[in-house]
């Protein structure tokens, strides 16, 4: 408690930490019954599924019902956690303008149901805590003036000093909602729907902790710190990674492990790689961040059929404490974050992804930098669309897919697949068009049916992606070196071949990596004085090594 009354005490006032003290206790009291959950470390063989509640659905069947009777069909040996996007009442963004966090989403079906889905894989919940719904109970109690929700949310009598806040959206920051009294000007990072909570009442911050603990209770193994880099806000600053958002995650994770250490915190900051890697703290605040800068650069290197970039990154990749890790992903159900390669490419090489993704008939949405410039935020495309190139050429989208996804699961770290990318879906233009979101081309649901006529077919293009990735991963599983928080090393090979290590616990375990980002067969000398067997193939090879275009293998010594 000390170190978490030391935390405390740099955000609030002494009564407040007092009140807040008192309160985590309770709170502690109430879910003692945590304590007694299973401890569970990440291994090689877990791999993240990245979902919506309803990505499938069947006439008749409860939505979550008929996604884990999908999830236990396909990819029962191959997914070890599922992140279930969020699941909640809401009223706009696809789930994250949430109207109560303590309901399952009816259309989806109820807590019985998430928690037998616990059963059978580790969940992921999303905890959507910088804002929520202007409609929600909490925010129509503020408007309405009871005390339970006052100063819930912040209040700006005028924008003097947010010049340099930092925007994601080129939304006005501040919406005014008419309240039972007297209208009110409310802070609104992201949208008009989606009202910024008040991490400055402690009694605010009660609410969340215990929401926090709640998700624990009904079966989340991950939880995930939405936008958390925005959750502190001060005037005369960017309101970006403030201190105090730093020590709240800090303290989130430790009123969690508590109870239950096996528990962690994913925290999501859209941002440039020193300020996102910032969130592990000193081992003590996040235990994984979303690596932001992959998906980028990534699908830059294999467009551009260069490796110089994304080698030197990789590189230069820190993992600062032996207890975290990088929470790796190509593709989600936002859009490609082009911040965080912001000091890495330049305007003409991230025209080389912004071409790629408008000739698929992808989009650009753009934020304010505050000074009226506004400026590529993010690139609303399917991940498989965007690899299709500006020839729009599926064949080589597909390739150029199987062989970034043989990246994601060579790298460090816990690798994480959203639902289109398993089963190669492409664009949804119409899907965006009519709803008059960019991000909604890529969050597409689908008929379970019609899904299984697809992946049941072995000449889709869905079946094979879906069973590549599912081939890649089941021998990644087998694997000690690709424990998510083993070390590694890149290989320097040049040719547009990018090689890294993955080092087990003895030479015999490493497994060195060679990928071949460009159209051409690319020679690779190798080392040493013994044979090597790649274990994708089980074919063998000694001093040299012939990849095919977008080939790649994953190498062993031959015993």
């Amino acid at each position: 408690m000390e170190y978490i009354k030391e935390l405390l005490s740099g955000i609030y006032k002494p009564e407040e930490v007092t009140l807040l003290l008192d309160g985590i206790d309770k709170l502690w009291n109430k879910y003692q019954f945590l304590a007694e959950a299973e401890d569970k470390v990440l291994t090689q063989k877990d791999v993240v599924l990245i979902t919506y509640g309803d990505q499938v659905y069947q006439e008749g069947e409860d939505k979550l019902v008929t996604l884990n009777r999908f999830l236990n069909r396909y990819l029962s040996r191959q997914v070890s956690i599922v992140h279930i996007l969020p699941f909640y009442p809401y009223t706009s963004d696809d789930g994250f303008s949430v109207t109560d966090y303590y309901s399952v989403n009816p259309e989806l079906g109820n807590w019985q149901e998430v928690e037998k889905m616990s059963h059978d894989f580790r969940l992921l919940f999303d905890a959507v805590i910088n804002h929520n719904s202007s409609q929600s109970d909490w925010f129509v109690g503020f408007l309405n003036g009871e005390e339970q929700y006052r100063d819930f949310y912040i209040e700006v009598d005028n924008l003097d000093g947010c010049e340099n806040v930092t925007r994601p959206r080129t939304s006005p920051l501040v919406h005014t909602f008419t309240g039972k009294e007297r209208d009110y000007q409310v802070w609104t990072t992201f949208s008009r729907d989606q009202v910024d909570l008040n991490f400055a009442n402690p009694q605010l911050l009660l609410e969340v902790l215990n929401l926090l603990l709640f998700y624990v209770s009904k079966g989340a193994s991950i939880i995930r710190l939405d936008a958390v880099g925005f959750i502190w806000k001060e005037k005369n600053t960017t309101c970006m990674h403030l201190p105090q958002a730093h020590k709240l995650v800090k303290l989130m994770r430790s009123v969690i492990e508590h109870l239950n250490p096996s528990v962690m915190l994913l925290t999501e900051t859209n941002v440039p790689h020193p300020d996102n890697i910032a969130y592990f703290g000193d081992g003590d605040e996040a235990h994984m961040v979303y690596n932001f800068t992959l998906p980028p650069l990534l699908a830059f290197s294999l467009l551009n059929e260069t490796t110089e970039r994304f080698s030197d990154w990789v590189s230069n990749l820190v993992v600062p404490h032996k207890n975290v890790c990088y929470f790796n992903f190509l593709s989600s159900h936002d859009g490609i974050g082009v911040m965080p390669v912001d000091d890495i490419l330049d305007r003409e090489e991230l025209n080389v992804l912004i071409d790629a993704a408008q000739a698929n008939g992808g989009k650009v949405s753009y934020k304010s930098k505050g000074n009226g410039e506004q400026v590529p935020y993010e690139i609303n495309c399917n991940f498989l669309s965007l690899l299709h190139g500006p020839d729009q050429d599926e064949e080589l989208g597909v390739k150029r897919s199987l062989l970034a996804h043989a990246v994601l699961l060579t790298m460090p770290g816990l690798p994480a697949i959203y639902f289109h990318s398993m089963v190669g879906s492409v664009n949804d233009v119409k899907g965006m068009e009519e709803s008059g979101q960019n991000r909604r081309i890529n969050r597409q649901k689908f008929d379970y049916r019609y899904m299984e006529e697809l992946l049941d077919n072995p000449d889709t293009r869905q079946s094979v992606i879906l069973n590549g990735l599912k081939k890649l991963i089941d021998i990644r599983k087998n694997e000690p070196a690709f424990d998510p928080y083993g070390e590694f090393e890149v290989i320097s090979s040049g040719n547009g071949v990018f090689s890294l290590c993955r080092k087990g616990n003895s030479e015999e375990q490493s497994i060195y990596a060679h990928l071949n980002l460009t159209r051409q067969t690319q020679q690779v000398q190798l080392s040493g004085n013994t044979g090597w067997m790649d274990i994708i193939t089980s074919r063998n090879f000694d001093e040299e090594l012939q990849i095919q275009p977008l080939g790649f293998v994953w190498l062993k010594k031959r015993l």
